[in-house]
Order: structure tokens, then C-alpha cells, then sequence
């Protein structure tokens, strides 16, 4: 199998994650309008929650996997290699079955914490049933990312990023048939529906360890699985255990901070909203609008990070564990340059266009207008958050992960209620405030890294600061274009399809005018490699003659 460089990984992984994405944000149209609003706030409960406990069920373990497997083909160690796959597969076997059977049993509780004593939305019993259906998808996603963690770790990107968009369709299927027929066919209550949704967590699961488990089959010589080894390298099993839990705790704390985010946002906006005097509809859709309405949409521009990671950890620790630090700064400075040069304009377009995407996702609403246009900003610090910390692991920088990532999770919980209180009591809409907590928290966790990068390994970024002003020039074009399109072009929030159509006119010569002025103006090959782009158009030229 082909192994990918950096960026090639960088863009295979990028265009499967966008197409991930892509169906994960417009699902949500039609299930939306099958549930409603109450379904829906009962559906981001179940995932929310589980997130949680599917990044403590797989444990880090899987990029610990990845990590440990690059770094023993570097050094040529191949059986070594083939018993780590195999001890972290038992590993999380063992882990994934404890992280179940807790989800499973205390559900009820989990539920009373989530809603507390809320009364007019659903009921502690709803989400303990959506709860507990979701939780069967703990049994198989364990092994499934351990076994795209293997294939990562030799550089194999694409097995994967396709498992990745064999997972999203079948899950999505399940979610949008299961909760019509549920619902429309069968008569069901909602909470049925969406316990059938949820449930297609693990369907999509199943589908996507099926092709990754195939792929591992029929590759089994090129990737050592089926070789008998005469001698064992001179690591043991003890050894290597120690070395995944050492690798995996700190992937741990920066995987669950993602999610912890979510939960500590979704809990403290209830409890907030609620004590404002808000009524518990509009508490509902706030809360559950923000941790996952609002990130639904804004998943898009999140890819960009997870299309970096899925290269970056492998390509960094390569370059760690031959020492060339030089390199190790330059995939630094290119990763965070990638996400502003494409993370940024997504990000302000989304925020301009912010009521008709709303109405086309979820119908008009001048709430849910408000919570995108400032919510979708978060992602990009969450984007830089990411690079920061797959850096520190790749280097096995683990104090420094530890310190910058509970930094940015206490600073979030600590000034989530401040902000919406004082925003409450400016006149500003309260729930921005939990936003700017959370842009506070994820990027007091890259300046932090960057900092002791700077002082230990002596990390240079004006090559960052250099790009972000002239990320600038195109950028100010682009939002001077979509700002004089919607002055002139008329648009009708009661109907869905005219609001589609306004996006994608206003969004596409948006875009354009952006790569123009950035083509132009030299940043795209600064950022990707000089005549890239040439290059990549006649790869393609010269695959269509040879078919």
C-alpha cells in the first residue's frame, strides 16, 4: 500500500473528513424536522455525553498505537511493532467493556446531572433511554480506531479517511430512516426515534471496522502481520504497555477536553439560562444550539484540524525521533498556517451568512441566527488548540500537555458563568459569553505551548505572523464581496431553497475572489510548496490520459 507524505496525507484525510463532515452537517436538515426541536436537545444530550466516555473508552490508546508503530518502523523494529498493535487491541478490549457497562448502568444518574431539577423539557427518563442505546457503540469503536491507529502509524493515511466516510453514511442512513419510520410510519413517541438514531452510532461503527479489518487482511504481508519473526526485538511486553499507557494518558487528557468543553458549556448554559428566568424551551435550544447545533454546522471548518492530525502525529514523531528540529518548526509553522489561511475565511463567511444557513438547517430563527454567527468562531481556536497539542505528544512533551490543556479546561469552566452574567447585565446576549470562555480556554493552551517551544526547542514564528498579515489582504476582499452581494441580491427566509441558493452564489464567488487574491499574491504556494497546485492538476491530467 502506499504510503502518503505530510501533505498528501494532510489533503487525503482533509477532503474524506470535509466529506464526513458534509454529511454530518446536512443530516441534520431532515432529522431536525422529524424530531423537532425537543428530539433534537434530546439527541445532543446522548452524543454529548458519549463523546465523553467513547475518548475515555478508547483511552488515547489508538494514537498511542499509531505513535509507537511509527516510531518502531523508523528504527526498524517489526515485530516489536506487530506486538504493540496486538497489546493495544487487548488493551482496549478491557477498557471499552468497563466504559460500557458504567454508560450502560448509570445512565439515570448521568441524566439527573445533565438536566438537574429542569422541568418542562424532556425528562430524566428520556434521556436515559437515548443514553443507554447509544452506548453499544463503546463495544466497537475501541477496536475500530486501534485498527485505523495501526494503518496511520505507517503512514497509510487514506484506509482511514475512507473507513471514516464508510462509518458516516451508514450512520446517517440509520439515523434519518430509522427516526422516520420510528416516528412517521410506526407512530412511535419521539424519544423512541431518536433512541433508534442514536443507536446508529454503532451500526456506522460495524460498517467501518468491517472495511478496515478487510484491509488489514488482505495487506497482512506488506504490513508484517502474517510474518513469523525468528527473533523478538529486544523490547518487552512490559515495556510496551508502559509505553502506550505513557503515550496514551496525556492523548487522553487533550482528547476529553474537546468533550469536556462541550458538557461543561452544555450543563453551565442550562443552569445559567435558568436562573435568569428564561423559559425551558428557549434554555433547551441555547444550550444543545451551542454544543451542537451550532458545532453541526461548524464541523467544516473543525476538519481541518482532524485532516492535520491524522498526518501530523506520525510525520512529527518521524522527525522527532531523528532529531531534525528544524523540520519539526517548519510542520509547525505550516500546520497553523494552513488553518488560518483556510479555518479563518470559513469561519467569517459562516458568521455573515449565519441567518440563512440557520433557516436552511434548521428553519429562521433570530436565536439560533445569533448563537452561529459568534458560536462558529470557536473552531478555529479549537483548530489551533489541536496542532499545539498533537505537536507537544509528538515530541513527548507530556507536563507541558498536561499543563496547557487543564489550563484552558479550568479557565473555560471557571469563566463560563462570569461572562454570560456580565454579557447578561451589558445588554449583550448572554450565552456569547460562553463562547468567549471557550475561545479564552483553547487559546490559552496554544500560547502556552508556543511559549515553551519557543524557550526549549527555540521555535521561530514569524513565518505565522508573516502569513496571518498577508491572509488579511485576501480576507478583507472576500467579506468587502459577500457584504455588497447581500446589499444587492434579495433572499426569502420563509423559504429553504432560496436561502440554499443565496449561500451557494454568495459563498462561492466569496471563496473565489479569496483564492484569487491569494493565488495572486503568492500564499498559496508559500503555504502548500512552490507551483503545488500546477503540480497537483497535472497529476490529475496524467491519471485521466492513462484511464
Amino acid at each position: 500500500m502506499k504510503k502518503n507524505t505530510f501533505i498528501e496525507g494532510t489533503i487525503i484525510a482533509t477532503v474524506c473528513i470535509v466529506l464526513v463532515k458534509i454529511l454530518g452537517m446536512f443530516y441534520v436538515i431532515p432529522f431536525y424536522a422529524i424530531v423537532g426541536a425537543q428530539g433534537a436537545a434530546l439527541y445532543a444530550y446522548a452524543y454529548n455525553i458519549y463523546g465523553l466516555f467513547l475518548e475515555i473508552a478508547t483511552a488515547g490508546i489508538p494514537n498511542a498505537v499509531s505513535k509507537i508503530i511509527n516510531e518502531y518502523n523508523t528504527l526498524g523494529r517489526q515485530e516489536a511493532k506487530i506486538r504493540a498493535f496486538q497489546i493495544g487491541k487487548k488493551l482496549l478490549g478491557f477498557v471499552a467493556v468497563i466504559a460500557f457497562v458504567i454508560l450502560f448502568i448509570f445512565a439515570p444518574q448521568i441524566a439527573q446531572i445533565i438536566i438537574g431539577d429542569m422541568t418542562g423539557g424532556n425528562t430524566v427518563e428520556d434521556v436515559t433511554f437515548v443514553i443507554r442505546c447509544i452506548s453499544f457503540a463503546l463495544l466497537v469503536f475501541p477496536f475500530l480506531s486501534v485498527s485505523r491507529g495501526f494503518f496511520q502509524g505507517h503512514n497509510i493515511i487514506s484506509v482511514s479517511s475512507i473507513s471514516q466516510v464508510i462509518e458516516q453514511v451508514a450512520r446517517v442512513a440509520l439515523i434519518i430512516l430509522g427516526s422516520y419510520i420510528a416516528i412517521k410510519w410506526l407512530n412511535l413517541d419521539v424519544t423512541t426515534g431518536v433512541g433508534v438514531a442514536v443507536f446508529g452510532a454503532f451500526v456506522g461503527g460495524l460498517f467501518a471496522f468491517f472495511y478496515v479489518y478487510d484491509k488489514l487482511r488482505k495487506n497482512k504481508k506488506e504490513l508484517c502481520l502474517d510474518q513469523k519473526f525468528a527473533n523478538k526485538d529486544s523490547v518487552t511486553n512490559k515495556e510496551i504497555i508502559k509505553k502506550i499507557i505513557h503515550y496514551a494518558i496525556p492523548l487522553v487528557i487533550v482528547s476529553i477536553a474537546f468533550t469536556i468543553y462541550n458538557n461543561v458549556d452544555m450543563i453551565l448554559i442550562l443552569r445559567t439560562m435558568d436562573y435568569l428566568g428564561m423559559p425551558a424551551s428557549e434554555v433547551e435550544f441555547i444550550a444543545t444550539g451551542i454544543s451542537t447545533w451550532a458545532a453541526k454546522i461548524s464541523i467544516i471548518v473543525s476538519s481541518v484540524a482532524l485532516g492535520l492530525s491524522a498526518s501530523l502525529i506520525p510525520s512529527m514523531v518521524e522527525s522527532f525521533t531523528l532529531k531534525k528540529y528544524n523540520d519539526l518548526n517548519h510542520k509547525f509553522n505550516q500546520s497553523l498556517q494552513i488553518i488560518l489561511f483556510i479555518s479563518l475565511p470559513m469561519c467569517v463567511g459562516i458568521s455573515l451568512l449565519a441567518t440563512s444557513i440557520w433557516t436552511v438547517f434548521y428553519d429562521y430563527s433570530a436565536l439560533g441566527t445569533n448563537i452561529l454567527a459568534v458560536a462558529i468562531f470557536a473552531p478555529l481556536f479549537s483548530n489551533l488548540y489541536t496542532v499545539a497539542n498533537n505537536t507537544l505528544q509528538s515530541m513527548n512533551k507530556f507536563k507541558m500537555v498536561y499543563i496547557s490543556s487543564i489550563t484552558g479546561i479550568v479557565l473555560n469552566a471557571l469563566l463560563d458563568v462570569p461572562f454570560m452574567l456580565l454579557f447578561n447585565l451589558i445588554g449583550i446576549p448572554a450565552y456569547w459569553g460562553a463562547t468567549l470562555a471557550t475561545v479564552v480556554g483553547f487559546s490559552s493552551t496554544v500560547v502556552i505551548t508556543m511559549i515553551y517551544l519557543k524557550k526549549k526547542y527555540q521555535f521561530q514564528y514569524t513565518d505565522i505572523s508573516k502569513m496571518f498579515r498577508k491572509i488579511l489582504v485576501p480576507l478583507f476582499t472576500m467579506i468587502a464581496v459577500v457584504i455588497l452581494m447581500k446589499l444587492f441580491i434579495p433572499v426569502s427566509y420563509d423559504s429553504r431553497f432560496s436561502c440554499l441558493v443565496y449561500i451557494a452564489v454568495i459563498s462561492m464567488v466569496g471563496a473565489t475572489s479569496y483564492f484569487i487574491v491569494s493565488h495572486k499574491m503568492g500564499i498559496i504556494d508559500e503555504i502548500l510548496g512552490k507551483n503545488y497546485l500546477a503540480r497537483l492538476k497535472n497529476k490529475f491530467v496524467h491519471k485521466k490520459k492513462e484511464v
